[in-house]
């Protein structure tokens, strides 16, 4: 398997899509201070859910991305109304410069093993977001049970990062530790984070991380580490 492919792994997720159920809670408070009106990307859609929340709350410029056309396939039987593309060469967009003025990271980076793929991914969202625009980010923290440890040590070497393993079915993911989240946002302002626990896509309870930060609103502005 390629690096691009590992870090897509878009046969595993159009397999998958029919079954999987993903469980990352919306911070609404968080949101409270955007405009109903806010050009808004969840990019790794999937099937629907967050941007489904977030329509419920009266958000009506929506736009939901994935690399798998089984996602996003079922995304538009379930959400038929909204707007909903496939990524033909992720992490790339279609989106102009500073187009957006937020965007949704949810269970996306758990899906990237790759340090650089990672950072590419972040990158090219700071591309389309306005100054000032928000990035928030929801994913997996490093867990300590005796189950995720093994298969961190197992898998270590094979991929060459600590927190990379294989799940049962088939698919490559990745827990992060909090310093790695502080390396990859460092080009943004942090605004404030939160610890959750989510259940993974595989039924596991686990220990997550939430992160809203902001783009800065000057080039020249100091960024945070």
């Amino acid at each position: 398997m390629s690096d691009a492919d590992l870090d897509t792994q878009v046969a595993y997720w159009d397999a998958a899509a029919a079954t999987k159920a993903f469980t990352h809670p919306v911070h609404l408070p968080w949101l409270d201070g955007v405009s109903r009106h806010a050009a808004v990307l969840d990019y790794g859609c999937g099937y629907g859910r967050t941007m489904a929340v977030l329509e419920q709350r009266g958000f009506d410029n929506l736009a939901g991305v994935d690399a798998s056309s089984g996602m996003i396939a079922r995304a538009r039987d379930l959400h038929p109304a909204m707007r909903f593309d496939v990524l033909d060469a992720p992490p790339t967009l279609t989106v102009p410069d500073a187009g957006v003025d937020v965007t949704l990271l949810f269970a996306v980076l758990t899906c990237v093993p790759g340090d650089d793929a990672q950072r590419a991914l972040v990158g090219e969202l700071a591309r389309v977001l306005k100054p000032g625009g928000l990035l928030y980010v929801s994913d997996l923290l490093l867990q300590d049970d005796g189950r995720n440890r093994d298969r961190y040590e197992q898998f270590a070497e094979r991929y060459g990062t600590y927190g990379v393993f294989e799940t049962g079915d088939g698919a490559v993911c990745r827990h992060h530790s909090s310093e790695w989240f502080s390396s990859l946002l460092a080009g943004f302002e942090p605004i404030d984070t939160r610890r959750v626990t989510v259940a993974t896509m595989n039924g596991h309870e686990s220990a997550g991380i939430q992160i809203l930060v902001r783009k800065p609103a000057s080039p020249h502005r100091a960024s945070a580490g």
